[in-house]
C-alpha cells in the first residue's frame, strides 16, 4: 500500500511546536551541558574535538544528558521563528511562478521541482521584503518564462509589476522581516516569518491577510495560465466564466487574428475554488485546436491569507544567547552538547520549573583551598555511607565556589565505564550527596577544599569591598541544582567540538528543526 507524509502534515507539526512552546503551560529550555567529553567513559570519546559523535537517540543517553546538562535558557515567543528556504532576488535570475499543481508528472521548469516548497516562486528584496511570484512570462509556449530585471520594492496589497522593463513579472508583496528578527534570526539559508501571523494585529499583516480572505472580497484567482493557445477562437478581447466549485472567477481573454489565445488577465478572482476551469463555449465555434487555460489556485483562501501555507514553514528556529550577565552561566564553563528540554521540574517537587533560567549543576562553596582545578576533573569527599563523587564544571577563584555534576562514568567500573563488576563495586557503585561537612573535597592533583559550613545565602563579599551574585542559593555551603535531574523531555540534542567560555564572548545559540 503506497503512502506519503504530506508537507501539510510537516507543516502543521512546526506550528503544532510553535504553539506548544509559546503556551503559558509550558516551559522550554535551550540547554548545555557536558563539560569533559573528552575523557574515557560513557557517552564520551577522546577524540571528541575532531571526531564529534553522533548522539543516539535512547532512553540510556537521554538519561546521560539529562546527568550532564550545565544550565538553561527559557525559549519565549520572542525567540522561536517559523522558517523557510531564503531566496534572494537578484537581477537576471528567473523565478518560477507560484502553482498548485507541481508534482512528479509535472516538475516545475526551472529547479525540476516535484513540491511546490522546492521551486524558486517567491523571494526576499534586498530590504528583507518578501514577495510570491504570481506570473513570471511563462506559458505553454515559453514554460521557464524571463529572467527578473526588476526588482519589487512595493508594499501594495493586489500584485503588480516592480518596475518599467517589461520582464513579465507580477508580485504579490506578503510582510517584512521585521529589524529584531533581522538581527536574531538572520541566515543565510533561512528567511524567519513572523509569528501568529492569523491572528497578529500588526497593521500591515493585518491587511495582508485580510486582503487575501476571498470570502469577504472575492478576489482568490490571481492568475489563468495558457498551457496551450488553441486555434480558430474568435478575435478580440472577451470575458469569460472561471467554472469549477468555487463562484464569481471571470478572466478577460485576449485573441489575435489566428484565432489563437495570446493573454490573460482575471477580472474577478472569485471564492471557494480548489480547481477552475475556463469556459471559452461561447468564442470557441470554429476552434479546430483546443486551447488549455489554467487557473492557479492560491493556498488557503487566497495570497497572503495563510503565510505559513503559502510558503511551506515546517521548519522552526529556536534562539537562546548566554552570556555574563548571570553567574548562573559560569565564564569559564565548557560544553560540548546543546539541546532543548522540555518542561523539567523544580528541585525536590514535580512542579515545573518556570524561571528564565536554570542550574542544572551542584555548587560547594569553600572557606580556603590549597592547589588548582580545572574544569572536568573528578572531585571526591568522604560522607556518611561512602564518598560522594563528581565532576567539575566551574571554578570562581574570586568566590571560591566550585559547580560540578554527578553523572555515571564515576560510578561504573573505571577501565571499561559500563556495568561490568569490578573490585569495590559495594562501596563506589552508589551515587553518594556531598555534604556540608569538615571533610575536605580534593581531586587527584593535589586540589583540596574546605567546605564553607556556615555560609547561607546568594551573595558574598570576599573581599569586603564588593558583592558578588554567586547565582545559585548556597544552604551551609551547599547548593543543588535548581532542576531535578533527568525531568523534562529531552527533544534535541546536538553534539559538537567542545566551545569554552570566556567573559568576552557571548554564545548566541540557534537550533533548526525541520518537520
Amino acid at each position: 500500500m503506497a503512502a506519503i507524509v504530506t508537507d501539510q502534515f510537516r507543516i502543521l507539526n512546526a506550528g503544532n511546536f510553535v504553539d506548544s512552546v509559546t503556551s503559558s503551560a509550558n516551559s522550554y529550555y535551550v540547554f548545555v551541558g557536558l563539560s569533559n567529553p573528552s575523557i574515557v567513559g560513557f557517552g564520551r570519546t577522546t577524540d571528541w574535538d575532531t571526531n564529534t559523535p553522533s548522539p543516539t537517540d535512547s532512553i540510556d543517553y537521554t538519561n546521560f544528558i539529562g546527568d550532564n546538562i550545565s544550565f538553561g535558557k527559557k525559549v519565549s515567543s520572542a525567540n522561536v521563528r517559523r522558517l523557510v528556504r531564503r531566496v534572494d532576488w537578484t537581477s537576471g535570475t528567473k523565478y518560477e511562478m507560484y502553482r498548485h499543481d507541481y508534482n512528479l508528472k509535472n516538475l516545475s521548469p526551472t529547479t525540476k521541482s516535484a513540491r511546490l516548497y522546492d521551486a524558486n516562486y517567491y523571494v526576499m528584496n534586498s530590504e528583507f521584503k518578501v514577495y510570491t511570484v504570481i506570473d513570471n512570462g511563462s506559458s505553454g509556449i515559453s514554460t521557464t518564462g524571463n529572467a527578473s530585471l526588476d526588482e519589487p520594492t512595493f508594499t501594495d496589497l493586489e500584485p503588480s509589476k516592480a518596475g518599467v522593463s517589461g520582464d513579465g513579472y507580477i508580485w504579490k508583496y506578503l510582510f517584512t522581516v521585521s529589524p529584531s528578527d533581522i538581527i536574531k534570526f538572520d541566515s543565510t539559508e533561512y528567511i524567519s516569518l513572523p509569528n501568529n501571523w492569523s491572528t497578529s494585529t500588526d497593521a500591515q499583516i493585518v491587511a495582508v491577510r485580510n486582503n487575501g480572505d476571498s470570502d469577504t472580497n472575492e478576489n482568490q484567482i490571481k492568475k489563468v495560465y495558457i498551457d496551450q493557445q488553441g486555434l480558430g477562437y474568435s478575435q478580440g478581447s472577451h470575458e469569460v466564466n472561471i467554472l469549477g466549485d468555487g463562484t464569481g472567477g471571470k478572466v478577460i481573454v485576449d485573441v489575435d487574428v489566428n484565432g489563437k489565445i495570446t493573454n490573460t488577465v482575471v477580472s474577478s478572482g472569485g471564492k471557494n475554488y480548489s480547481y477552475g476551469i475556463v469556459d471559452l463555449g461561447s468564442i470557441n465555434s470554429n476552434s479546430s485546436a483546443k486551447a488549455k487555460l489554467i487557473p492557479i489556485i492560491p493556498p488557503s483562501k487566497g495570497h497572503g491569507h495563510d503565510l505559513y501555507k503559502e510558503l511551506g514553514a515546517d521548519k522552526v528556529l529556536v534562539y537562546a544567547r548566554f552570556d555574563d550577565s548571570t553567574r548562573d552561566f559560569p565564564t569559564d564553563v565548557t560544553f560540548a552538547q546543546i539541546g532543548i528540554v522540555k518542561n523539567p521540574t523544580s528541585i525536590g517537587s514535580t512542579t515545573i520549573f518556570t524561571e528564565n533560567q536554570f542550574s542544572s549543576l551542584g555548587a560547594l562553596k569553600f572557606t580556603s583551598v590549597t592547589g588548582t582545578v580545572s574544569v572536568g576533573d573528578k572531585i571526591s569527599q568522604s560522607v556518611t555511607g561512602g564518598k560522594a563523587v563528581g565532576f567539575v564544571a566551574s571554578f570562581d577563584n574570586e568566590t571560591k565556589v566550585l559547580k560540578y555534576f554527578q553523572d555515571r562514568n564515576a560510578f561504573f567500573n573505571q577501565t571499561t565505564f559500563d556495568q561490568t563488576d569490578y573490585v569495590g563495586v559495594s562501596t563506589n557503585g552508589n551515587l553518594y550527596a556531598f555534604a556540608s561537612n569538615t571533610n575536605a573535597v580534593t581531586t587527584t592533583g593535589g586540589f583540596s577544599g574546605s567546605i564553607d559550613t556556615g555560609f547561607t545565602g546568594i551573595t558574598t563579599n570576599p573581599t569586603g569591598t564588593k558583592l558578588i551574585s554567586i547565582g545559585t542559593q548556597i544552604t551551609n555551603g551547599i547548593a543543588n541544582p535548581e532542576i531535578n535531574k533527568r525531568s523534562g523531555d529531552v527533544v534535541y540534542i546536538d553534539n559538537r567540538p567542545a566551545i569554552s567560555r570566556n567573559s568576552r564572548q557571548k554564545e548566541d545559540v540557534k537550533i533548526i528543526l525541520e518537520f
